[in-house]
């Protein structure tokens, strides 16, 4: 390591570790780890309107006998081709529960979806995002393995705790124990699992396993990671008598990892995952670009249901008005859903107490579930919806037309913003509710985790079918929008707020002069929406608008200026 880089990671490492001999023991550690690569000679490249994100499990698609990336490949050059730029894929590692959150080893690929052959000939036609589920790993692990069996480093690598102690104060995220049970070498333990008895937390306040999980993020990024994607990443660092959420110390420890990998990975980016209120989500920014190049803009989802279910963007509108990038080396990785559910927490001072329960109340109506968290004192909260988002728009009484068009509506409002869009699988097939996968494993999430049989898939994308209908629109518009300036990330956003029925937006790139005018009726009645400047071509449609537009239902326009 060169001495500049050395000094950065001394003065890093000096406000993560009070102690000057764990300072000294990580700066070692990791340089053992860094000095095996050469120091990068590539140059990270500017995010543009080209910029999208397909987000799957690396086995949605099926076919017997072939392995999962082998056949998501063959769809992605069949049907998708240059309309998405990146592929999120979903943790594709060797695990043991969580689909894939409970990571067994994170240096292999699961066989059931191929090598990293497979990824290495993905990466040669779409930049990839990956998972980096660094919080915890599964308890058949190598590293819990040695923990449980006493051996070094692995003894460190785990947060032992006191049952007795007072932990009331720490988020929970899910209706379980804290703390779980195990018997070791040295006798009966108990340890620190967030999220499950299965996935055991990692102990960053160990310079051994914070130098080795730097070491896999630099070699995420060597094999073809664009994207890492930092899971749960705000219950990172623990200390006794505080939330353990969104601690000073879990920021620096983003901030040192995005410092190894600008000068190891330099084309690769960080995007955190932290499922809470919008706030404390942007924190993850930072300053001046120095910890998350992108940030999940997670209040979107719900805002967007609530827009549709109640005909009224007003509170969408307000929210999308506040929301200011703190530096042009940033932007929001926008989303509506995800092998996750509808997160109700990111609309806490957003939405009010009956708002929110009618997205509860429509979730449950709509054949949804709930999920809840502890709240430290004997009570639950509202956690996520799970959902598929089509079902979540629309009830069993809604025509095919309602909910279609609520939904491409609501897709298209997701292309339009500023950022960079990510779309789940699902959502770009039409999916809906997987009744079955939800039923059988008892698990509510696996709502909108369904695999598909790629056969089947090709037929119905080859018939007049919803399935077909939904894909088509959107790669049409997702080819549209990829050569619009005006929907690069570093384009302005304006709201426009005169008619709560309609989503106004104008999207303005300063360096090419290109604006575009984003129009989304979000009712079922006819709207009109009319303005000196809203002059120019409907590139969605080709028709020519000069200064009003009147929108059928859940109609939306790209209205681009004239001679522009």
């Amino acid at each position: 390591m060169e001495q500049a880089f050395i000094k950065k990671l001394e003065t890093r490492l000096q406000r993560i570790y009070s102690s000057p001999d764990k300072t000294e023991e990580a700066l070692r550690l990791i340089g053992n780890y860094l000095d095996v690569y050469e120091i990068a000679k590539e140059t990270e490249q500017d995010l543009s309107e080209r910029d999208s994100i397909l987000i799957t499990y690396g086995n949605t698609l099926t076919e017997e006998g072939r392995p999962g990336l082998e056949v998501l490949h063959d769809f992605l050059n069949e049907f998708v081709q240059e309309a998405i730029e990146t592929v999120h894929l979903l943790p594709m590692y060797p695990y043991t529960s969580d689909d894939g959150f409970s990571v067994v080893d994170y240096r292999e690929i699961n066989s059931e979806l191929g090598n990293w052959e497979n990824i290495q000939r993905l990466s040669h036609q779409y930049g990839l995002m990956f998972d980096a589920v660094i919080n915890h790993i599964s308890r058949s692990s190598r590293w819990f393995e040695g923990y449980l069996n006493g051996e070094e480093p692995y003894t460190e690598y785990f947060i032992t705790c006191d049952p007795d102690a007072d932990y009331s104060a720490v988020t929970r995220p899910r209706a379980l124990p804290l703390l779980t049970k195990f018997m070791t070498r040295d006798g009966e333990k108990h340890l620190w699992t967030t999220f499950s008895e299965d996935q055991i937390d990692l102990n960053f306040n160990c310079p051994a396993l914070l130098a080795e999980i730097l070491d896999i993020l630099v070699m995420y990024g060597r094999r073809g990671a664009k994207f890492i994607r930092l899971d749960a990443i705000g219950f990172l660092w623990k200390e006794p008598g505080t939330t353990c959420m969104h601690l000073p110390k879990t920021h620096e420890v983003v901030k040192l990892m995005k410092d190894v990998l600008r000068e190891y990975a330099p084309g690769t980016r960080i995007i955190t995952e932290t499922n809470v209120p919008h706030k404390d989500n942007i924190s993850y920014f930072g300053e001046n670009g120095n910890e998350a190049d992108l940030v999940y803009q997670f209040p979107l989802p719900p805002l967007t249901m609530h827009t549709f279910l109640s005909e009224n963007a007003e509170v969408l509108s307000e929210w999308m008005e506040t929301l200011q990038l703190p530096s042009e080396k940033v932007t929001y990785f926008n989303f509506l859903s995800s092998h996750d559910g509808i997160g109700v927490r990111p609309t806490e001072g957003i939405l009010t107490k009956e708002q929110q329960q009618a997205l509860i109340d429509a979730t449950l109506k709509n054949g949804g579930a709930v999920s809840y968290k502890n709240n430290g004192d004997g009570t639950r909260s509202p956690y996520e919806l799970n959902i598929n988002y089509q079902d979540a728009l629309a009830g069993p009484e809604s025509s095919d037309a309602e909910r279609i068009g609520k939904f491409l509506a609501a897709e298209t409002l997701l292309l339009s913003l500023q950022g960079v869009p990510g779309i789940y699988i699902h959502s770009l097939l039409g999916s809906r509710n997987d009744y079955y996968g939800k039923v059988i494993s008892g698990i509510p999430r696996r709502i909108n985790r369904e695999n598909l049989d790629y056969g089947r898939l090709k037929e119905q994308l080859a018939e007049d079918t919803n399935r077909k209908r939904i894909f088509d629109t959107l790669i049409q518009r997702l080819n549209i929008r990829r050569n619009e300036s005006a929907f690069s990330p570093a384009a302005g956003q304006k709201v426009r707020k005169e008619n709560k029925k309609i989503i106004n937006i104008i999207r303005s790139n300063d360096r090419t002069g290109e604006t575009i005018h984003v129009l989304i009726n979000v009712s079922g009645q006819e709207q009109t929406a009319a303005y000196e400047a809203l002059k120019g071509k409907n590139i969605l449609t080709g028709s020519m608008v000069n200064g009003a537009i009147t929108l059928k239902p859940w109609e939306c326009a790209w209205v681009k200026e004239s001679g522009k």
